[in-house]
């Protein structure tokens, strides 16, 4: 079955199931809905009108919808809204039937009233596993772990780690590592499922667990967790306080909503701009967008208040105002490129560790490299197609001089926002082309200058 087939299929079951709502058939509703996958069992709410949502609450356990809520990615005025829409006390038993970290996430969208509020209607284990959480200092490995994992003891046999396993597999979030713990809950080794599964009852597990188990301490930046999994490919890690504790674990699925959110994050700093408004009202989207826009504007009445400065040299020349957005562009264009590998750079744990001068050695180089091979392009450009070589010459010297600048502002700044403790993608595409704008102007005209005669 070819993609647009199964669309077709997915398609004709989102209608079935929209006629069991209007004709109020909960058995037809009930089969055809639990059938599909948890995923598009959360595309199909989200199609949903209010009304409709309203019938299924009614038709469907907390339980049942606590399953498809666990893998829905909605945006966060949305999940609130459907949230509020439930009865309390039914959407405290839908969360308390959610994995942990997915009801805070959730939890943490609300407000500290609502959040008490749904808090006092659950079963107090419930609630104490969601509080366990809850005060973990935002992305972080805490915030973003779950408390569902399987743990067993060292002197444990393997029969007895199984039967033990069996019984806690259905609330488990993933039982393809256990970890093995003594009797102060302290982390000391970790088993497999296949280990468990290939060796016999009476083996203890001390005999055949690993020892060396890489860990994330429950204060570690999301990011950093993040880093963790890529380099060991992990599924699962645990996460242990400064005595080794063991307190919970993180698994894949959180790390790729963590790694889309940084992707964002880096996304919208790069732009100047929210990337998720896509679905935002106008209204909205211009508000997010105003302060940033403005913030730019004052910056480049800086451009304008210097062009001016120079107006009596380009009234003089005035074959040089044919030339400013070319360099201002070319700078620009440069140092956003430059911000892009610098962000990226920030990114990569490994690279964090060279130093500011082999940075700035080596970014110099590299605005030198680019600038003289552009200057050296634009130099016989223009002088073939002005006749002047000395023109030539200026723009040259000015378009090098300039993407050298633009290239090292494009690098630093990320830098210095990050020793800053700043996101360095705040350090955006449009500020630093704005900033690139000024200091190329300032050097166009300084250049141009001592060669006014060359020019009148």
């Amino acid at each position: 079955m070819n993609d647009l087939e199964e669309k077709n299929e997915l398609d004709t079951r989102y209608e079935v199931l929209k006629i069991a709502l209007q004709e109020q058939n909960l058995s037809d509703f009930r089969e055809n809905f639990l059938e599909l996958h948890i995923y598009e069992q959360g595309q199909f709410y989200e199609s949903l009108t209010e009304k409709e949502r309203a019938q299924m609450y009614s038709y469907l356990s907390p339980k049942e919808l606590a399953d498809m809520f666990d893998s829905l990615e909605e945006d966060e005025d949305a999940l609130k809204e459907y949230l509020e829409e439930m009865r309390p006390s039914y959407a405290a038993a839908m969360l308390s039937a959610m994995y942990t970290d997915n009801a805070v996430d959730l939890l943490n969208l609300l407000g500290k009233k609502d959040t008490a509020k749904y808090l006092s209607l659950m079963s107090p284990e419930a609630a104490a596993e969601i509080k366990e959480l809850l005060h973990y200092e935002d992305e972080t490995a805490g915030a973003i772990m779950t408390t569902e994992y399987v743990s067993i003891l060292a002197n444990q046999s393997v029969g007895s780690a199984m039967r033990y396993l069996k019984k806690e597999a259905a609330v488990a979030e993933t039982i393809y590592y256990i970890y093995v713990v003594n009797d102060q809950n302290q982390l000391v080794g970790v088993i497999s499922l296949r280990d468990l599964i290939v060796n016999e009852d009476e083996t203890f597990i001390s005999e055949i667990m690993s020892e060396r188990v890489i860990s994330v301490h429950v204060g570690d930046d999301q990011f950093d967790v993040a880093q963790t999994f890529r380099d060991y490919d992990f599924l699962a890690l645990p996460v242990t306080d400064y005595e080794d504790h063991l307190l919970g674990i993180v698994t894949v699925d959180d790390i790729i909503d963590v790694i889309d959110e940084e992707a964002t994050s880096d996304y919208s700093g790069l732009a100047g701009v929210n990337v998720e408004e896509v679905s935002e009202s106008p209204l909205k989207a211009s508000t997010r967008r105003l302060p940033w826009l403005i913030t730019l504007l004052f910056l480049g009445m800086a451009t304008a208040t210097l062009i001016a400065k120079y107006e009596v040299l380009v009234s003089e020349a005035s074959i040089l105002a044919v030339f400013i957005s070319l360099i201002t562009g070319t700078a620009g264009n440069a140092g956003t490129q430059s911000l892009a590998v610098a962000v990226r750079r920030l990114a990569i744990s490994d690279d964090k560790e060279k130093s500011f001068i082999r940075v700035l050695i080596s970014e110099i180089l590299t605005g030198l490299i680019t600038g003289a091979v552009t200057g050296i392009t634009i130099f016989g450009i223009v002088a073939v197609w002005k006749g002047n070589p000395i023109l030539g010459f200026v723009i040259g010297m000015a378009m090098m001089a300039a993407i050298t600048v633009a290239n090292l502002a494009g690098s630093l700044i990320p830098m210095l926002m990050d020793r800053l403790g700043f996101d360095p993608a705040v350090a955006s595409g449009p500020f630093i082309t704005t900033l690139s704008d000024l200091t190329s102007v300032l050097i166009y005209f300084n250049i141009a200058a001592l060669f006014m005669s060359h020019f009148q």
